[in-house]
């Protein structure tokens, strides 16, 4: 079938893309955003519920804000750092590969032309593959570097983005179980609410990246977010009772 004998709608798509996508699974924003998100709800709510199980609501609110602003510059900046490190261990990578290239280029085409013939390739196809490949220094590198580690220089994600990220989502997740405190309810319980409503809510929206059930991946946030919750209200219980 030729360009012109496809139906409209599949013209402008590269081929194989009309039935198919893939989303980006480099671990970029999604991750920093999900952990970030997850992180707030669940880190907010069980300070609020330890903090509220002793305390009045101007302390809850306090230190409800408090784990929010240290919270999302935390996570900002470990993401921030991680990602850079992560990124900074590739390149080192790279440089690695790039001097074997040049002081042993012959062994490195005889590794490729092994890697392709452990794929199904034939000794005579491999061969000529490697022949291709090896044309462009950088191509055969990134090349070389996604059969041996498993990771694609190209697609390193983006610092920038995930600090930002989880920056964000961090705070939008603790800022959750204070509503009811910012709207002039002031009710532990409340707050206990809308956090976990919050927890269902990010478990289902991370499910529709992860193509899991909607029911699973809520009642599962939701589950270890109340284990945590749970334990740091005891806790808040029992500090409160000693020091009184």
């Amino acid at each position: 079938m030729t360009q012109g004998d496809r139906p409209r709608e599949l013209r402008t798509w590269r081929p194989h893309e009309f039935d198919h996508r893939h989303g980006d699974v480099s671990g970029g924003w999604l991750r920093a955003a999900t952990f970030g998100a997850m992180d707030g709800l669940v880190s907010n709510t069980a300070l609020i519920a330890g903090v509220g199980a002793v305390a009045n609501a101007h302390t809850v609110i306090l230190s409800g804000f408090a784990g929010l602003v240290a919270g999302a510059f935390s996570m900002a900046l470990g993401e921030f750092t991680s990602v850079r490190t992560a990124n900074e261990q590739i390149e080192s990578e790279v440089g690695v590969e790039r001097r074997a290239f040049r002081r042993h280029p012959q062994a490195e085409r005889a590794e490729l032309t092994d890697m392709l013939t452990d794929m199904g390739m034939t000794q005579e196809t491999a061969a000529r593959a490697t022949d291709e490949i090896h044309r462009d220094e950088n191509r055969a590198i990134n090349f070389h570097l996604v059969q041996e580690i498993g990771v694609d220089p190209r697609e390193k994600p983006s610092p920038y983005v995930a600090a930002i990220s989880s920056f964000v989502t961090f705070a939008l997740g603790a800022v959750t179980p204070l509503i009811p405190y910012l709207i002039g309810l002031e009710s532990l319980w409340l707050g206990l609410l809308f956090g976990a409503l919050g927890l269902v809510v990010a478990g289902a929206l991370a499910a529709r990246f992860t193509r899991k059930p909607l029911w699973f991946a809520s009642m599962r946030q939701l589950t270890l977010g109340a284990v945590a919750v749970a334990a740091t209200y005891v806790v808040g219980m029992l500090v409160g009772t000693v020091t009184t």
